[in-house]
């Protein structure tokens, strides 16, 4: 795939944050994108953009094979989820702990399973969202980075699958190593981050990660990773604004 032009691509989440960065990035190389979302007003701002979209939750064990089934994407991006609630562990209660297991993890495996079962044609990806926190936690943000490292040892199982299977579908993970504090997920995180710190929003992001990370950059990286060669067989790949791409896994 070294080029975008006229695949089907199907974004979850992709009506905000890092989503919405993908989508632009991807209907720049005039991808045919459909943007799975639940905010009818965030998805009629994404069609006038020039997407298609599909109102639906993530959650729903329903949606993502049906979606599969209309749409046959030739890539599936699985990047919806909920922002986690920010306390120090001894203040998280079971709920709030484990919220992000009940959006993030359950969307993931519906998308997956429909990428499984569906099948989707050989040669496709799945990309699967992950977090920064999946290889160094965040103690501030409860469930949230087992939850992270959970989609990306669940990409690890597909691949397990789809080779056992013969299916040339090929799982990999999207780890942004930096807050994005553009999106509402980063802009919640980085305050928290910045106050247990005693530093501003500003002064927290710059010594903690250096160069920014727009969400249009981060859309950037997304379509190199599917059009270059040298990101074709990976599993996980890191994005930075200073370093760009690292390969984190395999």
């Amino acid at each position: 795939m070294t080029t975008l032009q006229d695949q089907r691509v199907v974004v979850t989440g992709g009506s905000r944050g890092l989503g919405l960065g993908i989508v632009e990035a991807l209907l720049a190389r005039r991808a045919q994108v459909t943007v799975v979302a639940r905010d009818p007003g965030r998805l009629a701002d994404v069609e006038r953009l020039g997407a298609a979209a599909r109102p639906g939750d993530v959650t729903d064990p329903g949606l993502m094979s049906a979606i599969v089934a209309d749409f046959k994407p030739s890539v599936l991006i699985l990047n919806a989820g909920a922002a986690p609630f920010m306390a120090p562990l001894d203040e998280q209660s079971w709920d709030t702990f484990s919220a992000v297991w009940d959006t993030d993890v359950k969307g993931g495996l519906y998308g997956i399973q429909a990428a499984l079962k569906g099948p989707l044609a050989r040669g496709a990806r799945v990309l699967i969202a992950s977090s920064g926190a999946a290889i160094a936690g965040n103690p501030l943000s409860g469930g949230y980075a087992g939850a992270k490292r959970m989609l990306w040892i669940m990409a690890h199982y597909a691949n397990g699958i789809a080779t056992e299977r013969g299916l040339g579908i090929h799982f990999q993970v999207l780890v942004p190593q930096q807050i994005v504090s553009e999106t509402a997920l980063g802009h919640q995180a980085a305050r928290a981050g910045a106050r247990r710190r005693g530093l501003s929003i500003e002064a927290f992001l710059a010594e903690r990660y250096g160069a920014p990370l727009s969400p249009r950059e981060y859309g950037e990286h997304v379509v190199t990773l599917l059009t270059d060669p040298r990101y074709a067989t990976g599993v996980a790949y890191g994005f930075k604004g200073d370093t760009g791409i690292t390969a984190l896994d395999g």
